[in-house]
């Protein structure tokens, strides 16, 4: 492996780019017209344009990617996160094109993707998973029998969802054929697919995750855990590593993940999701088969590089031995909630900051992407120094020319509950956002 494209933008392209740098590995950036002067498209080495604006048309566009391979003499493809990291058809491209797709493979990906299948198959090697249907379904009839049996109030899902698309949660039986429906046609509309399953809704829990790595001679390991639980409509705003789970469930959850791990031969980075109801009482929510946004606070506790290992495990080659968990670390994400040109920027620096971003003085935003703009993330020796920390950094942070979420941010780390490790996956929509 010699040369690597980066099927990606923003700042994980950013951070891709510089781990690839490290460990003297040519690059080459994709860019859509509007990214033409992206921040990732000047670190490459070199750089090539995809197509228009629209997602559709560039990002997301296969034959474009591997065009781009192709006359750039690339060997492989790191897809990073969104997009086209979780699509089995992309990888599966990759590997036919002769090409290193870092990341698991595709036959992997496409039976994770099928959110009803990866849970019955991981509940069947004694994974425990939130009680709900039993496969997939795609009639009102079958879905209000199965919640009758499961009890209410439920959540539906779509089977090849995520991000929360295709999610209702219904609190009893007379909602059910009205949110059903409208769950499958989200459903429909964003994958193509409409397939569904329950699951009964746990209350008040917290959103755990487990990083974990798959080498190539088919060990696994559990490198951490995050909490991830702070979220608004689906979508995660801080995260926290470790987490304050008590330690017996975290080892169940890191020796359970390590087995998920060695029983699918997975390789790469991939996260484990669950829900903690409570010591010994977690659930199985999902498997991402990517990097994840938040990778950086388990990287700084653990001493793990997770995008070099990613590229060093596509790579056939040895880890680094890592250093022994320690600390804490916190991220927030950094929203643009405009777009426009940054007309003056400072970023928070110094002992245990960190700031993923490909921000620029000048940079144009472009409204056609994700909104997060960049990455604040503290480490320190505990939480509460990791907190005060991320307070400084946020107040120091200036971003000028678009309206950005720092504000909210400020105010959340800043709440009681917050502060006090107070919270569960609701807090943020009951308490802060009809204030916001």
């Amino acid at each position: 492996m010699e040369k690597v494209l980066i099927a990606n933008r923003g700042e994980i392209a950013v951070r891709i780019i510089r781990a690839c740098q490290e460990l003297g590995l040519n690059t080459v950036a994709v860019y859509s017209t509007a990214d033409r002067d992206a921040l990732h498209v000047k670190l490459a080495d070199e750089a090539v344009c995809i197509g228009s604006a629209s997602p559709n048309k560039s990002y997301l566009n296969i034959n474009n990617l591997l065009g781009a391979a192709q006359i750039t003499n690339a060997d492989a493809i790191h897809p990073g996160y969104g997009f086209l990291s979780e699509n089995a058809e992309f990888a599966q491209r990759c590997e036919q094109a002769n090409l290193t797709f870092i990341g698991p493979h595709s036959d992997t990906i496409r039976f994770l993707g099928d959110k009803a299948r990866a849970r019955d198959a991981l509940k069947a090697i004694g994974v425990p998973v939130t009680p709900g249907s039993d496969g997939e379904l795609t009639s009102v009839d079958d879905a209000q029998r199965i919640a009758t049996k499961i009890g209410y109030p439920i959540m539906v899902k779509a089977s090849a969802g995520g991000g929360g698309k295709g999610m209702r949660l219904i609190q009893s039986p007379d909602q059910l054929p009205k949110l059903f429906t409208l769950a499958q046609n989200e459903a429909l509309e964003a994958f193509g697919d409409k397939q569904m399953y329950l699951e009964k809704f746990i209350d008040k829990p917290r959103h755990i995750e487990v990083q974990v790595m798959g080498l190539q001679d088919g060990t696994g390991i559990a490198v951490g855990e995050r909490d991830c639980s702070l979220q608004n409509h689906h979508q995660k705003v801080v995260e926290e590593a470790p987490s304050s789970i008590d330690p017996a469930t975290r080892n169940d959850m890191l020796a359970i993940s390590k087995r998920v791990v060695e029983e699918l031969h997975y390789l790469g980075a991939g996260t484990i999701e669950f829900l903690y109801a409570g010591p010994h009482q977690f659930y199985f929510m999902e498997m991402n088969t990517r990097i994840q946004v938040e990778h950086p606070i388990t990287e700084l506790t653990s001493g793990w590089d997770l995008v070099k290992a990613q590229l060093l495990i596509a790579a056939d080659k040895p880890l680094p031995q890592p250093r022994a968990a320690n600390g804490y670390s916190i991220e927030c994400r950094v929203n643009a909630e405009s777009a426009g040109k940054i007309t003056g920027l400072h970023l928070p620096g110094g002992n245990g900051i960190r700031v993923d971003t490909a921000l620029y003085q000048g940079y144009r935003v472009p409204p056609n992407y994700d909104a997060m703009i960049a990455k604040i993330i503290s480490y320190g020796p505990n939480r509460q120094a990791a907190i005060q920390k991320m307070l400084v950094a946020i107040d120091e942070t200036v971003i000028s020319g678009i309206n950005t979420n720092l504000d909210f941010l400020n105010r959340l780390l800043r709440t009681k509950q917050f502060q006090e490790d107070q919270f569960d996956i609701e807090f943020i929509e009951r308490e802060l956002l009809n204030t916001h």
